[in-house]
């Protein structure tokens, strides 16, 4: 009963405190604000300060910066994800302990301490992987909305515009994340002084995305050369819808690949209790 009542307390002050955490008003984080503006540029050793060694957790198990770049997320909120999980695996195999416990039946102590463990690393992998599967999606999001801008930009180009605004022109009615980001990239590239097509291969190598620094390149050849790019656009966006669909195929023929197995193994049940009874009839006579 002590061990019930002290796991049940533990629980509820934790739920208290996580209330109360939310409910408080947050700090501005002017960290985050300066690295939206330069993501690249703050440098705590070139800003004559020292460089802060992340903590012992963190060495070993690097966050995915890339993927956490995609979704919009920081590491300490991967981190956070990361220890939630953990927690909660970790606090599942403890409250089934002290049910047990309370309707009398004996589990010893090892037994709730190993799977509390064991839960504890599969919530954090879980998590881990949660983040990698989401952030694939997004980037094939991302992807087929790229075919989509080089349309538009080549649209913006053709009716006469200029290649930096064909690119602001290109995203700034439009309506999605994915824009809304191309938006972003293009207003930090203009307060920077920097040519927009630049920052579009900054943000295309940050997020793992080359078919967006494609979109840079085009452009700049208009910018610099005074080429005509308009054909080259709409070829570079047909020839991406390509190999999207070539790759949406081939992820179909594997996902059909695997339901084989499942049915081999039904039809195997099936063939089982088909031939049995009569086997069994067989053999009585």
């Amino acid at each position: 009963m002590i061990p019930a009542a002290i796991g049940a307390g533990g629980l509820l002050g934790l739920g208290v405190f996580l209330l109360v955490w939310r409910a408080l008003p947050a700090t501005p984080d002017a960290g985050r604000a300066l690295h939206r503006l330069h993501p690249t540029g703050l440098d705590p050793v070139t800003l004559g300060g020292m460089a802060r060694r992340p903590p012992w957790w963190q060495r070993g198990w690097r966050p995915p910066a890339r993927e956490l770049t995609l979704l919009g997320r920081t590491p300490q909120q991967y981190w956070l994800s990361i220890g939630l999980s953990a927690l909660i695996g970790f606090a599942l195999p403890s409250v089934l302990g002290a049910l047990f416990l309370l309707a009398g039946i004996g589990v010893p102590f090892v037994i709730p301490l190993l799977a509390s463990l064991v839960f504890a690393a599969i919530g954090g992998l879980a998590a881990h992987f949660d983040v990698i599967t989401k952030a694939a999606k997004a980037r094939y999001e991302f992807r087929r909305a790229i075919c989509s801008y080089l349309d538009l930009v080549s649209l913006e180009l053709a009716a006469g515009h200029g290649p930096v605004a064909a690119l602001e022109r290109a995203c700034g009615g439009v309506d999605g994340w994915v824009f809304e980001r191309l938006r972003e990239t293009l207003l930090r590239a203009q307060l920077q002084l920097h040519q927009p097509w630049d920052g579009l291969r900054e943000l295309a190598a940050t997020i793992d995305v080359p078919e967006l620094g494609d979109v840079g390149d085009i452009v700049q050849a208009a910018g610099a050369d005074g080429a005509v790019v308009h054909e080259t656009l709409l070829s570079r966006a047909e020839s991406l819808r390509d190999q999207i669909r070539v790759e949406a195929l081939a992820r179909a023929k594997a996902t059909t690949t695997k339901l084989d197995i499942p049915g081999a193994a039904l039809l195997l049940v099936l063939a089982v209790f088909i031939i049995y009874p009569l086997l069994s009839r067989v053999g009585a006579h």
